[in-house]
């Protein structure tokens, strides 16, 4: 997969979580434009390959924000991280203002989590920019019976979509949406089957970071957030979005050097 200039294959790459909420699930990923800059160096000092910045939680119970509202929490922060460093940047927007904005600011990538269904103009926005885009499956109702079937579906439909609007196929990937509309019994069971993604032909994302689906409290899931990393590295999965940058990448650079 290529973003920006970068052409990212043959190993799982870290995606760094920079939050610029007052409300995202975990406090330890709250910044703001004050402590954005030295989030991001200890990011790349710790082996994050791109940053994802995100202006609005998408955690359970979550209030809505304008895009607007968006644009005011990333529009600064997303200025001094391009002013300063060189690593790839994606935004997590699912409104395709946001996206424009950021894009003109000098984003490389969009990562939407309703899988450029949520806004119709999303798509030809990322195409009009060259941009890359991580299409992450996402539905209004909690899935029931067979979980493959619709996230491999949306995922194709999405995936056609993108390309007839223009997006280069070797700047898309794939978010299976653990957390999103699945129960936990179906997060885990899209998790120990994630490799089954790749048959749709494009790179995969896998996101867990301290998800609910580990139990017990936020600040004491990094350890199966870690084996879920190990459990990417070893299916080959392109990119893992983290909070915890240091031990996700020393975990997959562990499970590389085993294996190689």
């Amino acid at each position: 997969m290529i973003i920006s200039d970068k052409k990212f294959e043959n190993y799982t790459y870290v995606m760094a979580i920079i939050n610029l909420t007052p409300d995202s699930f975990f406090s330890g990923s709250r910044k703001d434009e004050y402590t954005v800059l030295k989030a991001v160096e200890r990011a790349v000092k710790d082996g994050a390959a791109v940053i994802d910045i995100g202006a609005q939680s998408t955690r359970p119970g979550y209030t809505e924000v304008s895009a607007d509202e968006e644009i005011s929490r990333f529009e600064k922060p997303l200025r001094l991280i391009k002013d300063n460093f060189e690593i790839p940047v994606s935004v997590d927007t699912y409104f395709s203002k946001s996206a424009e904005a950021a894009l003109c600011l000098g984003a490389d990538m969009i990562n939407d989590v309703w899988g450029l269904a949520h806004d119709s103009d999303m798509a030809k926005i990322i195409a009009k920019h060259s941009a890359s885009v991580c299409i992450m499956h996402n539905a209004k109702e909690v899935l029931s019976g067979d979980i493959w079937q619709p996230i491999t579906g949306f995922l194709k439909a999405q995936t056609e979509l993108a390309l007839s609007s223009g997006i280069a196929k070797d700047k898309i990937c794939l978010d299976g949406g653990i957390g999103f509309a699945k129960t936990k019994e179906q997060n885990w069971e899209l998790l120990n089957g994630y490799h089954r993604l790749s048959a749709l032909g494009y790179p995969l994302l896998l996101g867990t970071s301290r998800k609910s689906m580990f139990g017990g409290d936020v600040n004491d899931r990094l350890a199966p957030t870690v084996e879920s990393t190990r459990l990417a590295a070893r299916n080959k999965i392109l990119f893992v979005r983290v909070h915890d940058i240091k031990e996700n990448a020393q975990a997959i650079k562990e499970c590389y050097e085993q294996n190689n």
